[in-house]
């Protein structure tokens, strides 16, 4: 009887012995969780359709954003009687488009986030291009909606907004632009002007038509972000760069 109390105090003890165990584990772990500082944005990979930030630039020590969806409905606000005109509004099929966040690097060497409409098609395709020019540190002054200019192009193009969707005309024409399906997108558009026969877009562009002239932020076949976009099976057209397999709308 003896040896079978003994037995029993000491399973006893070992059980309490593992209870303050695990009784000090668990609390050394609570208090290292309320030391562990959590990212206030979430790594979005390049095919996610998760919109979980809301700011519009983030610094260069944050994790880099890479995510379309459909868009959304304050953002299609937004564009209406801008991007979409009020005339046309039946004319675009907002579910033929995505809504992107891209990072990127901006001329001030600093990580910013930008937002695009592209053709809902195209989506991945842009996103995986943004990644590359993102990775290789190409600089890109600003992505913003064209919205953020009354859709007025010349104000973006002066502003070397680099943009995408805006349901329009060609300029001088009654043509509808590639624009028009989010299947065109003006990279650094002052440095990388639009020449016609009759016009320079944007006008404050001229000295930068020459383009047998070396400037910072010329688009060239020598340029790298020539090479990734038409490596996707894209084209050029000084200012642009345009998804072939896609027709001018």
């Amino acid at each position: 009887m003896y040896i079978l109390w003994l037995d029993t105090i000491e399973l006893i003890m070992r059980k309490f012995f593992k209870f303050i165990v695990f009784a000090v584990l668990f609390t050394l772990i609570g208090f290292m969780n309320k030391n562990i500082t959590v990212p206030e944005r979430l790594y979005l990979n390049e095919y996610s359709n998760i919109y979980n930030t809301t700011s519009s630039e983030i610094t260069s020590d944050t994790v880099p954003i890479f995510s379309f969806q459909d868009v959304p409905d304050d953002v299609y606000n937004r564009m209406i009687g801008k991007s979409i005109p009020i005339k046309y509004k039946d004319r675009v099929d907002i579910n033929s488009l995505s809504y992107l966040r891209l990072s990127y690097i901006g001329f001030d060497d600093e990580t910013h986030i930008g937002e695009m409409i592209v053709n809902k098609k195209l989506a991945e395709d842009v996103i995986s291009i943004f990644k590359e020019l993102y990775i290789i540190r190409y600089p890109i002054e600003k992505i913003r909606l064209i919205d953020e200019y009354d859709a007025n192009d010349e104000v973006s193009m002066t502003d070397n907004n680099t943009s995408c969707f805006c349901f329009r005309v060609i300029s001088g024409s009654s043509t509808f632009s590639n624009h028009s399906t989010g299947t065109a997108i003006d990279i650094n558009p002052l440095y990388n002007p639009y020449v016609s026969s009759n016009a320079v877009l944007p006008v404050s562009s001229a000295s930068y038509v020459d383009r047998s002239k070396s400037f910072n932020y010329k688009i060239s076949k020598d340029d790298e972000l020539y090479k990734i976009f038409t490596s996707h099976g894209w084209s050029w057209g000084r200012r642009l760069v345009k998804a072939k397999r896609f027709p001018t709308f």
